[in-house]
């Protein structure tokens, strides 16, 4: 069987629009490859706040049932707390129904493994393979799994969060903090961890209906509306997640919205003082995060793009922290799944100790203006056109990780293809925005002449 064209399979999972490419069939399919890697085991089970879920729900256990996993449905929960649960219950992996930041329409499922990690490459790569061929297991009448709820774990989580840092500290500030969950799962424990560290917490879109109040994804280009209140409610900073709450945007006391990039460059900065280590970042995240790492001695790495190869590489660096610059910050002791919920600790706990407004802690960070082009190329020409572009910056630092990542004295570009569509990416970050888009400009010239 092979996938419809309009679901889209990656490393760690499938997504698509509900009732098109993202069916109740191709969902319990799926479900049923995955499952027979972990045939007779115990599989995690939860979801983020969309209505669609509930559906997909069903479909997912009748997939995992079938092939003879004992399913521990934990409802609708973070995606990190989902990864924690893995480990705290001694699971052999999870399944977290969700699109991440996609419209409503969409849906997905995100595999995770027995470290409570999204799928490596060619784990998903072969489970794929399994849901194409059919050949997965199939369990008799007296072989299919069986479902339970386990008591809570987002407590559990919580508390995990807030043993990494000085709670008294925080909360001798008491802090007014504005959480906008937008519906998503990450409601309910956004607001038990800001309770728990003395913050007074003002709620938007803390119930997880997933009846989007905005558009998910945490831009600023979709927080025009939301931002303004931060400073209504005269709030010391604004804390905006999206539905599966994997990604932390910020909104400062004024009610400007933050460059999502520096959510981790915060993370970082506090956890270098707690603790000097090697910090780890894809090729696309901002050099913040380098700067502050040299600055506090540390080394710093960068993985290829996406989750589980920036949690590969903290694990053969043993790192202290990494992330993405998506709003993603991941932290090997509490899980290895990107963490909002660090990330609020963290930034509170930076505000606390230097007792500055947030805007201030922002306006600190290294300057950079980052700016995301897209070029369409053919997939033929992709190889000659990164050569070129070698040629063109000679003397820059070169990095064939993934697709090509050029390092000038204050500058960089990363450029990559598409594995879905005919173009290539074209990332660039420099000290101004001037300097940013000319150097998309003059890449995109190169790639596409």
């Amino acid at each position: 069987m092979a996938v419809p064209s309009d679901l889209i399979v990656s490393v760690s999972g499938i997504r698509g629009i509900v009732g098109a490419g993202l069916t109740a069939e191709a969902t319990a399919r799926f479900a049923a490859a995955y499952g027979s890697t972990a045939a007779g085991k115990r599989v995690i089970l939860s979801r983020d706040g969309r209505p669609s879920g509930e559906m997909l729900r069903h479909a997912v256990v009748a997939g995992l049932l079938g092939a003879g996993c004992t399913v521990e449905d934990i409802g609708i929960a973070p995606t990190p707390t989902c990864g924690f649960a893995v480990r705290q219950m001694n699971a052999a992996g999870a399944i977290q129904i969700t699109a991440s930041h996609n419209p409503a329409p969409w849906n997905g499922l995100k595999m995770f493994g027995a470290d409570g990690a999204v799928l490596p490459a060619e784990t998903g790569q072969a489970i794929r393979a399994l849901y194409e061929t059919g050949d997965f297991a199939r369990s008799a009448w007296d072989g299919i799994g069986s479902v339970s709820v386990p008591p809570d774990v987002s407590a559990d989580h919580a508390r995990a969060v807030l043993d990494t840092i000085s709670v008294a500290a925080v909360a001798g500030q008491r802090f007014r903090v504005f959480l906008d969950a937008n519906a998503g799962a990450g409601g309910p424990l956004g607001t038990r961890l800001l309770s728990d560290l003395g913050c007074d917490v003002i709620q938007y879109g803390c119930d997880p209906t997933g009846l989007f109040a905005h558009e998910p994804e945490p831009t600023p280009a979709n927080l025009g509306d939301v931002a303004p209140w931060v400073q209504q409610h005269e709030c010391a900073v604004g804390f905006v997640l999206d539905p599966d709450s994997d990604r932390l945007a910020l909104i400062d006391e004024t009610g400007t919205c933050v460059s999502e990039e520096a959510t981790l460059a915060l993370a970082v900065k506090y956890r270098l003082r707690q603790q000097p280590g090697a910090v780890v970042v894809n090729m696309s995240t901002s050099r913040m995060n380098e700067d502050i790492a040299i600055a506090a001695g540390c080394p710093f790495y960068r993985s290829a793009v996406g989750e589980a190869n920036v949690v590969g590489l903290m694990r053969d660096t043993h790192a202290v922290i990494g992330g993405e610059g998506n709003g993603g910050v991941i932290d090997p002791r509490i899980g290895w799944v990107r963490d909002p919920f660090v990330g609020m600790a963290f930034i509170l706990s930076l505000m606390a100790e230097e007792k500055k407004p947030f805007s201030q802690l922002v306006a600190e960070l290294p300057k950079y203006a980052m700016l995301k082009t897209k070029f369409t190329v053919s997939r033929e020409r992709l190889p000659d056109a990164l050569t070129a572009l070698e040629v063109r910056w000679p003397d820059a630092r070169v990095d064939r990780i993934d697709g090509l990542r050029l390092d000038g004295p204050d500058w960089w570009l990363h450029v990559r293809g598409s594995n879905t569509e005919p173009v290539v990416r074209v990332i660039a970050e420099a000290p101004t925005a001037e300097r940013s888009e000319q150097l998309c400009r003059e890449a995109g010239a190169v790639v596409t002449g």
